[in-house]
């Protein structure tokens, strides 16, 4: 005979569950820079929500794309990076997403310099971990700021994130412990949607 929790025990569960990434978000103070990707999306009270929810957090290991495509993975990330204190590679890929999306030709290239202050230039206080040569690149790209004029930085900082930073925030305690629960969150969630409605 399957056993199933009762409605308020699961969502009990779910809340405490989303409590935990909540602690692990605040533990690191989220907020600065990174607009309204660094803050965690709460209120869920529905099972499909749920189940949504502990499907995020359980993608965020398949692959760095799923975590990066995720608001609630980027804002796990950048937390586990603040730990770190190596979080400026993720500021700047979120500013060059942000910046890509300007359609203004002035604003554009104002934006531009401003990123290229914040983290390119040598001395800049978010500077970022690039080699000299694309550092060069890009200077000689902002004299006609486009699009696209950080993409060589912007690809060997992601690449930098992938190959360091992500495998050992999956190794952490805290997204292990998460994922642990979101995979128990699932499991109930599956068996309470299989399970024949109880009458009260």
């Amino acid at each position: 005979m399957r056993e199933c929790f009762h409605v308020p025990d699961l969502f009990f569960r779910a809340k405490e569950f989303k409590t935990r990434l909540g602690i692990f978000l605040h533990k690191s103070e989220l907020g600065c820079d990174t607009g309204s990707t660094g803050k965690f999306e709460w209120g869920s009270k529905h099972s499909k929500e749920n189940r949504n929810f502990s499907e995020d957090v359980l993608g965020w290991r398949e692959s760095f794309d799923l975590l990066l495509s995720s608001k609630n993975g980027v804002a796990a990330f950048h937390a586990f990076l603040k730990t770190e204190f190596s979080e400026e590679n993720l500021e700047f890929w979120l500013a060059c997403e942000e910046f890509k999306k300007i359609r203004s030709a002035t604003k554009l290239a104002s934006r531009a310099h401003q990123i290229f202050e914040e983290f390119i230039c040598s001395e800049a206080p978010k500077e970022v971990n690039i080699d000299h040569e694309t550092r060069e690149l890009t200077r000689m790209n902002l004299q006609t700021a486009t699009a696209t004029c950080f993409d060589a930085a912007q690809g060997k900082t992601r690449t930098l994130m992938e190959k360091d930073s992500y495998p050992r925030f999956l190794k952490s305690p805290a997204y292990r412990d998460l994922a642990a629960q979101a995979s128990a969150a699932s499991a109930t969630l599956s068996s309470c949607s299989l399970a024949e409605p109880s009458h009260t």
